[in-house]
């Protein structure tokens, strides 16, 4: 169907073909272990033993997240007009975030992620979220083993509002109060997942919420819950606080303007030039 026939339909600044999204699945099924993994092995596997050496082994997912962004690049052939916008709100979002550090967890960089990801669609949505995180711990000084947990799991997030229902029929207050109720679940998920990258290294000797190699998964999961309660949940609830209140006060406005920058920017119109004229 062409945008033309139909003007609701919105167009989308990168297309996930075959290769791209089995790169995307293999890099989610090993970042779900990466995150994950106290409760998937047995407490005397050789991995539990190795406890504080797993962020190392699994900082290996940035190789893998950088090979997806390029396959998803490459295959949907990525034009000049979807990089400028891919560049612009990278480093809107990179800017934003520095503005709430330290401060109960005021992060308006998130309900820019979720307009984003609404209106130009998940894999535009994960490969932003995945740069803007990228470029926001260079921007702030964050980069470590931790980073390809956070791009990992921001362009999860991204993208998660990409595959909302109805992009092309729903609008006005009903897709406002959509966006506002995945953003305040998907804060906490962030936090959740985030918890889980950094709570394992934790020494059991400092802590008795901190993950114990030598427990069983049910006694893990009880420290790990614990943990969320009295580390972050107060963080978690205030950045789903702020991207509801940003989503349904600054939406409207924002969600005008990233579409109507993707209606003229026809990203499915492919670029032709023109010999000059003798």
């Amino acid at each position: 169907m062409d945008t033309r026939s139909n003007p609701r339909r919105q167009a989308r600044a990168v297309r996930l073909g075959p290769r791209s999204v089995a790169a995307l699945a293999l890099v989610s099924a090993v970042g779900a272990v990466g995150f994950g993994w106290p409760f998937l092995t047995p407490p005397a596997s050789r991995l539990s033993a190795h406890a504080q050496d797993a962020p190392w082994l699994f900082a290996g997912l940035l190789v893998l997240l950088v090979a997806v962004v390029a396959a998803t690049i490459s295959e949907s052939g990525l034009g000049p007009k979807a990089v400028a916008m891919l560049g612009v709100l990278a480093a809107t979002g990179a800017a934003l975030r520095p503005i709430g550090a330290g401060t109960a967890g005021i992060e308006p960089m998130f309900f820019l992620m979720v307009l984003s990801g609404r209106v130009l669609g998940p894999g535009f949505g994960f490969v932003l979220g995945s740069v803007t995180m990228f470029a926001s711990a260079l921007l702030t000084g964050g980069v470590g083993p931790w980073l390809p947990f956070q791009m990992l799991a921001m362009g999860w997030f991204a993208m998660g509002a990409g595959l909302l229902p109805g992009p092309d029929r729903l609008r006005g207050r009903a897709e406002r109060v959509l966006l506002a109720a995945y953003g305040f679940l998907a804060a906490f998920a962030y936090g959740t997942v985030m918890n889980l990258a950094g709570w394992p290294f934790m020494s059991a000797l400092a802590s008795n919420v901190a993950f114990d190699p030598h427990a069983a998964v049910a006694a893990n999961l009880a420290r790990f819950l614990a943990y969320c309660l009295a580390t972050s949940l107060g963080w978690d609830l205030g950045r789903a606080v702020i991207t509801v209140v940003l989503t349904l006060t600054l939406g409207p406005a924002v969600l005008r303007a990233l579409r109507r920058a993707t209606r003229r920017a026809a990203f499915e119109t492919p670029v032709t030039f023109e010999a000059p004229r003798t």
